[in-house]
Parts: C-alpha cells; structure tokens; sequence
C-alpha cells in the first residue's frame, strides 16, 4: 500500500520530484528523462511510467532554464521512437514463438494474420493515436510488431507520432507551464493531462462493451 501511495505521489507532485532530480543529477537529468521515456514506450512491463505528465513538467522547467528546449526535444523524440522500434522488434520476433500453435485460444495464427491485416490498412492511424494514450502506446508497437505491420510504415508513421507527441507536450509546458495560474495549480494540470490522456482508451472500452452487449441481445 506505501508503494501506491509513493507512485501516486509521485504523479501529483511531478514538479517537485522533477526539481529535487535536477538539483542533485544536474546534467545527467537528461539521461534519466530518456531513459524513463524509453522504458516506457520500448518495454510492456513498463508501461505505467509517467509519461505526458513527464513532458509537460520537463518543457516547463526548460523554460526556467534547466534545460535546453532544443536538445530537450530531440533527446525526449528519440527516445520515444527508439523505445517504440525496441518494442516493435521484440513484438515482431516473439510473435511466432507465441502463435505457433494452432489450437492456443485467443493465440493462434487466425488472430494473428487478423491483426496483421488490420494494422496494414489502420496502423498508421493506430500508431499516431496510440501516442497520446497511456499504457495503449506501450503495447502498440508490440501489437504492431506481433501483427507483422510492415516495418517501413511503422517507421514513418512512429517518427511522425512521436515527434508530434513530444513536441505538444514539452513545447506545451515550456510555454504554458509557468503562466502563474498553471504555476500555482500545476498539480491540477498534471491531474487534467492524465485524466485527458486516459479518457479516450476508456471511451472505447466502454463502447465496445456495449456493442458487445447489444449483439448478444441481437442474437
């Protein structure tokens, strides 16, 4: 129960967990924002780590000179589609290893050549909106990369994704994020950028269940 409650701390008071790293890594805060955006679009047991919150906290605090927005931007942008190629790979070649029998429900090659065929016509699609949908960007690459989507879409459309995700939020926060109201109620913020976030993947949730729903009343 403590560790919950250090995890939920540690989304509410971002700003204040951001500043004490900076205060004691200095230059080397660089390195750890890559690598907490990497894990969390590169690994699926990770998907949990903070992630627009993160960057919205990281620009408003380049904007009081911590860090150089420009370098901030293109570190944080690689990272997140290095992670994201990580994970397509490791999708794209365990896929086999999980589909290879037949008879698995739920796992079998039926699915399997179903995904590949839907991330073929939606992926680039998928592969965009994914990035501003925590926990989904995690496993979207993965499911890309068990899919089979083929890797030179998957490439252009995740550049793309991720330089627009990165970009909206760390340039958000550098020129938002020390407006005095946002200032003064940044948890606030950071709460509304995570429920914002989440809500679309609820959404749907929710509207497949009733879909599902009503075809089995339909039946």
């Amino acid at each position: 129960m403590e560790l919950i409650y250090k995890f939920i701390d540690l989304f509410i008071h971002l700003d204040k967990h951001l500043a004490a790293i900076i205060q004691q890594y200095g230059v080397w805060t660089y390195l750890i924002l890559f690598l907490i955006i990497f894990c969390e679009t590169g690994l699926v047991v990770t998907p949990l780590l903070p992630g627009d919150s993160l960057l919205f906290a990281a620009g408003t605090f380049a904007a009081l000179g911590a860090f150089n927005v420009s370098w901030l931007f293109f570190l944080l942008w690689f990272a997140a589609v290095a992670g994201d190629n990580l994970n397509y790979w490791i999708g794209y070649h365990i896929g086999p290893k999980i589909f290879h029998k037949e008879n698995v429900r739920f796992l079998n090659k039926k699915y399997l050549n179903r995904g590949h065929q839907f991330y073929e016509k939606y992926g680039g699609k998928t592969i965009i909106i994914a990035r501003f949908m925590p926990i989904i960007r995690t496993f979207s690459p993965f499911v890309a990369g068990i899919a089979k989507m083929t890797y030179w879409r998957f490439l252009v459309y995740d550049i793309f994704g991720g330089c627009l995700w990165i970009g909206i939020f760390v340039f958000g926060g550098y020129y938002f994020g020390n407006i005095p109201t946002v200032k003064h109620n940044f948890t606030l913020v950071i709460l509304a950028i995570i429920i914002i976030s989440v809500m679309p993947g609820f959404i749907e949730y929710f509207r497949h269940r009733r879909q599902a729903k009503k075809e089995s009343v339909d039946r």
